[in-house]
């Protein structure tokens, strides 16, 4: 089990270039990857995104790429345009005299002018930057997947300590539910005998009234599906692939399963233990958003 929550660098230097790589990812329901790449690795860009998809499934992923091309290499170099140097200089000189505008011309001024400096960028191998890339990104990947399982290691057994909490509660319900009916046979008699009518125990509307109250409250088909869904839960607890989803979608059908137990189990102490079963799954499901 792995969290979506974690960071992980990578550096690669090679001729004098270097590639960091940076990832840092939290919890999302889909697939989220938002890339920040140089203008010169812009076409690498699905590459990346590939990579990245066979080692992360869930989550919101940030990915910041740095390159230094280092002094031995420089990106770009500066070009002077003399000849419109000159026109700026002749068109200066001519509108001063025009104007009767006296003042100095000074180099800076020219260079300043439009188009005279220009930044020329050098061109960028992106082919033979891969492998370096690929390398750094590699590295930001396996660190952040580590992290990623240690923290998924503190929420598997988190998760794990809160499942035997519900396991237990649903035994303890499972004991109390034969009783139910029991008690609202004795409560019923009880009720009829205090209103002073002449009614055996073993009267035909008595038990008519008993058996549907059995049927209203059986919460036997339930507790199986509720005892299903924990056991498929916990076994994904130890699954190799992104378990996220259905950990989710187990979490929403046990949540169903026990506001029906509670809703039809009309008992004082299965009312009690269905608080502490909500109570427990509210916190395994938002533990679950946070699993990949």
């Amino acid at each position: 089990m792995k969290s979506m929550t974690g960071y992980g660098r990578g550096d690669c230097s090679r001729n004098g270039a270097k590639i960091t790589v940076e990832l840092n990812s939290v919890n999302r329901k889909q697939s989220d990857i938002s890339i920040n790449l140089p203008r010169e690795l812009a076409e690498l860009e699905p590459r990346i995104r590939d990579v990245i998809n066979t080692r992360i499934s869930r989550g919101r992923l940030n990915v910041v790429i740095v390159y230094h091309p280092g002094a031995s290499r420089s990106r770009a170099h500066i070009q002077v345009d003399t000849a419109l140097a000159k026109a700026y200089l002749q068109a200066t000189r001519k509108l001063h005299k025009e104007l009767g505008v006296n003042g100095p011309i000074t180099l800076d001024n020219l260079l300043r002018s439009p188009g005279v400096v220009n930044l020329i960028e050098a061109e960028v191998d992106v082919e033979a930057l891969w492998p370096q890339v690929g390398e750094a990104l590699t590295k930001a990947l396996d660190r952040l997947v580590k992290m990623r399982e240690r923290e998924g290691k503190h929420l598997g057994a988190d998760l794990a300590k809160r499942r035997g909490i519900i396991r237990d509660g649903i035994e303890k319900i499972r004991t109390e539910a034969p009783n139910v009916m029991k008690r609202y046979q004795q409560q019923l008699h009880a009720r009829v005998k205090s209103a002073g009518v002449d009614v055996r125990v073993d009267d035909e509307r008595l038990l008519k009234e008993v058996v549907l109250f059995a049927d209203r409250s059986d919460i036997s088909e339930e507790l199986t599906r509720l005892a299903s869904h924990l056991d498929q839960f916990i076994g994904c607890l130890s699954a190799d692939e992104p378990v996220g989803r259905t950990l989710d979608f187990l979490s929403q059908e046990m949540n169903r399963e026990i506001n029906t137990i509670g809703s039809k189990a009309n008992e004082i102490t299965i009312s009690q233990t269905v608080v502490t079963l909500k109570a427990e799954l509210e916190k395994i499901r938002e533990q679950v958003q946070n699993v990949e």
